[in-house]
């Protein structure tokens, strides 16, 4: 009975050990991922994703990450025109499926290796470049980034698939610098724009206006033409209607209308100024005698004080001499 308990141990600590054995021999590899088996510390095999057979006690496995894994970098440097600015780096690398025991024995900090790679691919290509050239280079400067890391890592058991330029970030105030140039340049642009559009608008409304004026004196010439023949068919009825009427007997009492009907207009409408004029009948005739001498072409004297004075021939500055023997002028041919 004492012997029973003892055996039960024993054979606990039988089955205890081989499902440590047991642990220790089967183990299994994920998807995307390679084993790196090592037989008392010394690298032996790699092995593929599935269930795998270990020598207890003799062997150990360890994992690789065959996946892409990414890492970003922030570089700052200086370009040529000395301006520093802040070059954000995406480095996406991968291992090697025929290199994944380099990738695991040569580097022990890849990321830290592919960031000293990356600052000193940046600080040899940027500071050669100005700040423009920088911009506009930027696919250059990945590219260019890329190829020297692909060169390098590859020996290390990497692939390095893109290494992207997102961004340069200049100082702000090289930044607000920059907007306000541009700013201004497109003020400029759009000065002139509307510089050219006010030109155009300017000489179209010239074209405009000078075809505006030359229909205006075409209608105005139509105008007193019609005047002028409805004057004369009026003064040829009148002459018909009222025989030993003159022309001019016609015109006058045109006029003499228009006058009265002008009168009327400006007492009638609203909004005219005060204006002076003579309506007594004999200003009437004053008038129309004034009219009719303007038509004439000469001065017509009318009584009044403010009747126009006849003209008067000039006086020549230097008259000739008068004839000898003329009363008043002295003889030449006397003594005295």
């Amino acid at each position: 009975m004492q012997a029973a308990p003892a055996l039960l141990i024993f054979l606990a600590i039988i089955a205890l050990f081989l499902l440590i054995l047991i642990a220790k021999t089967y183990y299994q590899v994920r998807t995307a991922t390679a084993g790196i088996v090592e037989r008392f510390g010394k690298f032996d095999r790699i092995t593929r994703p599935g269930l795998h057979f270990l020598i207890p006690f003799a062997e150990r496995v360890y994992f690789v990450d065959l996946q892409v894994k990414q890492a970003q970098f922030s570089v700052e440097t200086k370009t040529h025109d000395n301006v520093f600015v802040q070059i954000p780096v995406s480095v996406q690398y991968a291992v090697l499926d025929d290199k994944i025991a380099d990738a695991f024995y040569k580097l022990s900090t890849p990321q830290k290796q592919i960031e000293s790679f990356v600052f000193n691919s940046i600080l040899g290509h940027v500071p050669k470049l100005t700040l423009d050239e920088t911009f506009e280079q930027q696919s250059s400067i990945s590219i260019a980034v890329k190829q020297e890391l692909d060169a390098t890592m590859s020996g290390f058991g990497f692939n390095i698939l893109n290494a992207l330029v997102t961004d340069i970030i200049p100082d702000s105030k090289v930044k607000d610098a920059m907007n306000d140039i541009n700013a201004a340049q497109r003020a400029q642009v759009a000065a002139q724009a509307r510089g050219e559009a006010d030109k155009i608008l300017k000489v179209k409304q010239a074209e405009a206006e000078a075809e505006s004026k030359a229909l205006q004196g075409k209608g105005i010439a139509a105008e007193r033409q019609a005047i002028i023949d409805g004057l004369s068919a009026s003064i040829e009825h009148f002459q018909q209607g009222v025989p030993g009427a003159s022309a001019e007997d016609v015109m006058a009492l045109v006029l003499l209308t228009q006058y009265f009907d002008t009168l009327r207009d400006i007492g009638t409408r609203g909004g005219t100024n005060t204006l002076f004029l003579p309506n007594s009948p004999g200003a009437a005739g004053e008038f129309q005698s004034q009219i009719l001498a303007g038509l004439r072409g000469g001065v017509l004297p009318t009584p009044g004080p403010d009747a126009p004075r006849p003209v008067q021939p000039a006086r020549p500055q230097n008259p000739p001499a008068p004839p000898i023997g003329t009363p008043g002028t002295p003889n030449p041919f006397t003594t005295e």
